[in-house]
């Protein structure tokens, strides 16, 4: 059996103590656990006593000290790693073969933009960027994320604006990009955003949903079209040299012809007045020559009607006419040639 005291004494100044005793120990201890912080390499830290910046960045890796109890507040901030925003779009799982997820509402209406030909156009695209300047990202901008989406959406849809639809669907996806991404970093140095573009990427440009059936019966026929052109052109490049050859060849075989008439008649010419000349210098010789020469071709040919009105001109046996005075000339003749 135990007797128990029918009083149990508690000393008040001995449990004052050990309070007082326990409020310091955790004090201490989370005091010690809010002294320090650390720095990964990938990333900056920025330092806030009483909610004032104290200074530079810390970018030194490695654990550092500050003020306990929540009086030096640090924010880290990624300054290596790329982030990236996307419209009309969300990726649900990258990869090798990358997943998105069903689109939502307002990333539906933020991916039609209007182009410059009054066309409709389901822009979908993503901003990649970094963060160049981890103050000016904090401190300068309230939501500076939010606020470089609404860049993002307001440029493009000002270089869409700019362009027609189909330069939007086809040739102009490089030159889109490159304008967006130059526009974009003009204005978030403008604004002090402490941000750095990486890269603009255009997803996917396509016609709503609504219209994309009549859209690609437009693309069809579009497509028929030029392929007729480009059939029509090679029978024209096919078929019009062929004719311009055959052209210049009747054009330089009119000029020889011309050529050829010009200098028979020059000759006729010339020979009329070497026989005029002779003629003027002995008339009987030549006439009697002339008319010699004349018989003799006629002699030479027979002439019959061919039926049709026409008159057919046949060349004869050989002829020779001469004086009938004219005495030992058989010699001359060659009498075996005329034989055969």
């Amino acid at each position: 059996m135990v007797d128990f005291p029918n009083e149990i004494r508690i000393n008040p100044a001995a449990i004052n103590k050990l309070i007082i005793g326990g409020v310091v120990v955790v004090l201490v201890g989370v005091g010690v656990m809010t002294c320090f912080y650390k720095v990964d390499p990938r990333e900056e830290a920025i330092v806030q006593r009483l909610g004032k910046f104290t200074g530079q960045p810390v970018t030194e890796q490695g654990l550092h000290f500050k003020l306990p109890f929540n009086i030096d507040k640090v924010t880290h901030v990624e300054v290596t790693t790329v982030k990236k925003l996307e419209f009309g779009f969300a990726t649900q799982a990258a990869g090798t073969r990358t997943r998105y997820s069903p689109r939502s509402r307002d990333q539906a209406d933020a991916s039609l933009i209007v182009s410059g030909d009054l066309n409709i156009a389901d822009v979908q695209w993503s901003t990649q960027y970094v963060v160049s300047d981890s103050y000016n990202h904090l401190f300068k901008v309230r939501n500076a994320v939010e606020t470089f989406r609404a860049m993002n959406e307001a440029v493009m849809s000002e270089v869409v604006g700019d362009r027609t639809i189909n330069e939007v669907l086809t040739s102009g996806r490089s030159e889109i990009q490159q304008e967006v991404k130059d526009k974009l970093q003009s204005l978030a140095n403008q604004y002090e955003l402490g941000i750095k573009l990486d890269k603009v990427i255009l997803q996917d440009v396509n016609p709503p949903e609504a219209v994309k059936e009549s859209w690609n019966d437009v693309n069809e026929a579009q497509q028929e079209r030029s392929s007729m052109i480009n059939k029509a052109q090679a029978d024209y490049n096919k078929i019009i040299p062929k004719s311009s050859g055959e052209a210049e060849k009747t054009i330089e075989e009119a000029k020889g012809y011309a050529v050829e008439r010009v200098n028979r008649a020059q000759g006729d010419a010339d020979l009329f007045k070497q026989v005029f000349s002779a003629y003027q210098k002995a008339p009987e010789v030549t006439r009697k020559r002339i008319y010699l020469e004349t018989i003799g071709k006629v002699l030479a040919t027979q002439q019959r009607d061919d039926g049709k009105g026409g008159v057919v001109v046949e060349q004869g046996p050989r002829k020779v006419i001469m004086d009938q005075d004219a005495k030992g000339l058989l010699p001359l003749l060659n009498l075996n040639q005329e034989a055969k």
